[in-house]
């Protein structure tokens, strides 16, 4: 077995073709460089969130293929409490494994968790070559730049980077259920979507680690506010890169709408699964389909200045959580951060 092993380590090592057979993982690594896990390494408060996040998107999908039928306090209450008031409070320190808190579902949709593990990739590295202190501020998007090549150049597992329709989110015959049905962890999944692109707006607006370290906290602290009161203080639709991150939309435009276009998936793989205008042995087949509409960039798609404005046409950034201007004021009032990991529960 650990002959085996080594033989398949050095295959991909050295792209030898082997059996269809043979291949039954598909997972690629990170882009090679030092600047890896700086992110972890200087702003910890924020990083082990991810980790939790990933908990949060893993156990939704895992509930709602295998208990179609389970009363929402199952997530509205019970696992919304868990989140919220524990694993936050004390996150991960690595990366979960998915598949072991969704086995039935990573089987079964293994091509949806592998495309959602494959733009996480990305996100997180992006946070890493900003965090990285090393890297001369002149050189940071350029890097950002060829990260993003590589994880296009996956693609079978790439959401492209062309802004796709929002009526496929909003507008098909499955859509808006989850969030109707399950408005606390509707908002709670949209919080986590508008601290991941807010985190970029201080990395990006400053190279000075002293106030990257005050904006990240400013907007550490309005993510923690959202949960004071949910879902009222949450987002109530889904949060747009261009309109809460604009400094890093307009940087790296590509990545924003990468960024928008998973969020979108993630929203729409929750309608799947809960719909019951999609019966249930069609639904992995409808979430194939979306998939491989998600992956498609020659339709469905909106222009730029339609993707830029999207803020306006969908209310005013602030039904996103307000813009990540996370130095250009306060923060609103939160919890108190003195706990265990940095944080306390609202």
């Amino acid at each position: 077995m650990r002959l085996l092993s080594l033989f398949l380590a050095i295959a991909l090592l050295h792209g030898v073709s082997m059996p269809a057979a043979a291949q039954r993982r598909a997972e690629q690594f990170y882009y090679p460089g030092r600047f890896n896990w700086s992110m972890l390494r200087n702003y910890p408060e924020a990083a082990r969130l991810f980790n939790a996040f990933d908990y949060a998107h893993a156990v939704l999908s895992e509930r709602l293929y295998t208990e179609p039928g389970a009363p929402p306090e199952r997530l509205e209450r019970d696992e919304f409490r868990y989140i919220t008031e524990n694993l936050l409070v004390r996150p991960p320190r690595f990366e979960i494994a998915e598949e072991a808190l969704m086995p039935a579902f990573a089987k079964a949709g293994w091509r949806a968790k592998m495309m959602f593990e494959w733009a996480h990739t990305l996100h997180r590295q992006i946070y890493d070559a900003y965090a990285d202190e090393r890297i001369p501020v002149g050189d940071k998007a350029a890097l950002v730049e060829r990260l993003i090549d590589y994880y296009l150049s996956r693609d079978d597992l790439a959401f492209t980077e062309q802004p796709k329709a929002m009526a496929l989110m909003d507008d098909q015959a499955f859509s808006q259920v989850f969030r109707r049905a399950y408005p606390r962890f509707n908002g709670l999944i949209w919080a986590y979507h508008w601290l991941q692109i807010g985190l970029y707006e201080p990395l990006v607006a400053t190279g000075d680690p002293t106030a990257q370290k005050a904006g990240i906290q400013h907007n550490l602290a309005r993510f923690w506010a959202m949960l004071a009161d949910p879902p009222a203080a949450m987002p109530s639709v889904m949060p747009m890169a261009s309109a809460v991150a604009p400094l890093f939309a307009a940087r790296h435009p590509r990545a924003a709408i990468i960024f928008d276009n998973l969020h979108m998936m993630h929203d729409i793989i929750s309608d799947v699964l809960l719909s019951e205008q999609v019966p249930g042995a069609d639904k992995l087949r409808v979430i194939d389909a979306q998939l491989d509409e998600f992956r498609r960039g020659d339709r469905n798609v909106m222009t730029l200045e339609d993707w830029r404005q999207m803020g306006h046409h969908m209310g005013g950034v602030e039904r996103m959580g307000g813009a990540a201007t996370a130095l250009l004021g306060p923060p609103r009032a939160g919890p108190d951060t003195g706990g265990h990991g940095g944080h306390r529960p609202p």
